[in-house]
This record gives C-alpha cells, sequence and structure tokens, in this order.
C-alpha cells in the first residue's frame, strides 16, 4: 500500500475514537453507516453529472472537477471501508 494510503488509513482509525466535532470523519462516524452510505451516494451523483459535464466540455477545468469528484467518492468509500474495522 503506499505511503499515502497508510497515512489515511492510519488517520481514518485515529478518527473514529476521536470527538465528533473534532472533525469531518469523526462526525460522520458518529451518525453511523447510513449516514457514510448516503454521502457516497451523493458523490457517485456528483462523479456521474461531472462525467457528463467533462464529455461536453472536454476542457481543463471540467476535467479537474471531474477528477475532484472522484477523488471525493474514493475517500467516502475509504471511510466507509475502515468503519467496520
Amino acid at each position: 500500500m503506499s505511503a499515502i494510503l497508510t497515512a489515511l488509513e492510519e488517520t481514518l482509525e485515529a478518527r473514529k475514537s476521536a470527538p465528533p466535532d473534532s472533525s469531518y470523519v469523526a462526525s460522520l462516524y458518529d451518525k453511523g453507516l447510513n449516514k457514510i452510505l448516503e454521502k457516497i451516494g451523493e458523490e457517485a451523483t456528483e462523479v456521474i453529472v461531472a462525467a457528463k459535464d467533462a464529455e461536453h466540455c472536454n476542457d481543463g477545468p471540467s476535467r479537474a472537477a471531474l477528477t475532484g469528484e472522484v477523488a471525493d467518492l474514493w475517500f467516502h468509500s475509504m471511510v466507509m471501508l475502515a468503519q467496520p474495522g
């Protein structure tokens, strides 16, 4: 696993025991799996919209927006994978 993913995994684990008001991830864990899954659904929809925009515009900002949305989806998926341990 890359150093970045290892660091993310360690941070996500640490956030499980952190107070909910201390970080966004801690607040997601506090709200439970359903909230995490809701965020994944939102991010997946945003990826679809950004992909459609990128297809029609095919410019740098549209591609960057798509990349950002995919990163958000991956991040929230990592939060979900780390949630049960």
